[in-house]
């Protein structure tokens, strides 16, 4: 395998919430970042996403002025797949939709010259084996998994297909712990993963709670942060989370193993459909400020 062991050049597929957060992390580790997004106007919001977090780490002390320009200064946005043809690890942060997600690999295997280079999903639970036989390098596709939010949340999931190669899952533990400084834990390629096998789980029994008019939203988060010492309820995190991602990785979870607590209720689906997604629509479970 060609690959350097010491990673410089990062690119990212996607800037929404997990993108711009992968993208600024890396950025911050002193690597040069290349992000691509699906047209201007997405760039632009990227730009602004990024912007807003770094100033928000200015804010709270964690980041200097002079620091925050050079972060910036890494990041390259931009609409054009071909920019990442030097990139030696690239990592697909696109919506949770395997389609979606399937396309995105054929386009970076396409686009990426070097055929050591190392490229990642940041899937929440699509089998990283999927992903793999839709390029024609199996073995250098690994999952990274990150957690929002990226700048803050220290844990990254590792997970390897059948076909990842020792050196790839290698290079990949190298790049999240070493350079980035993430806290990495394995999985084996199975839907959900670690975390969220256990997560998906518990956040779909609170909205069967809420739905069958058990007890209220307030009451449910109020009860496992109080009760359990939980820093967040179960319905507000599914509301940060997102209810669309919610859903898409019930639906990957139920797809796989066909037991019934990975199925999405039907409140959750018809909040989805009615574009009622948590934090980033300002409605989910609870209400948010304009601002998100």
């Amino acid at each position: 395998m060609s690959t350097s062991r010491e990673v410089a050049r990062v690119g990212v597929v996607g800037c929404g919430l997990m993108g711009s957060g992968i993208a600024e992390v890396s950025a911050r580790a002193g690597l040069d970042v290349v992000v691509i997004e699906a047209d201007e106007r997405a760039v632009q919001a990227g730009r602004s996403r990024i912007e807003a977090s770094v100033d928000q780490a200015v804010r709270r002390g964690k980041l200097s002025e002079a620091r925050r320009a050079e972060t910036l200064d890494r990041i390259r946005i931009t609409w054009e797949p071909d920019e990442l043809v030097d990139r030696q690890l690239v990592v697909e942060a696109v919506p949770e939709v395997e389609a979606i997600k399937l396309d995105t690999f054929r386009t970076i295997d396409k686009v990426v010259a070097d055929e050591g280079a190392v490229l990642a999903s940041n899937t929440s639970s699509i089998p990283i084996m999927k992903l793999a036989m839709a390029t024609r390098r199996p073995e250098h596709i690994i999952g990274i998994h990150f957690f929002n939010p990226v700048p803050v949340l220290p844990l990254v999931e590792l997970v390897p297909s059948l076909l990842t190669s020792p050196t790839v899952v290698e290079v990949a533990s190298s790049f999240a712990s070493g350079t980035l400084g993430k806290h990495v834990i394995r999985s084996q390629d199975r839907a959900g993963f670690v975390v969220n096998a256990l997560l998906i789980p518990y956040l779909l029994s609170s909205i069967r709670m809420l739905e069958s008019g058990f007890a209220t939203a307030e009451d449910i988060d109020t009860g496992m942060m109080q009760g359990c010492a939980h820093p967040m309820g179960p319905l507000a995190l599914a509301d940060l989370v997102g209810l669309d991602t919610v859903m898409a990785v019930a639906a990957s979870m139920y797809q796989e193993f066909k037991e019934p607590l990975y199925a999405p209720p039907p409140m959750l689906m018809r909040m989805v459909d009615a574009g009622l997604l948590g934090r980033k629509s300002g409605r989910g479970f609870h209400q948010y400020p304009p601002s998100g």
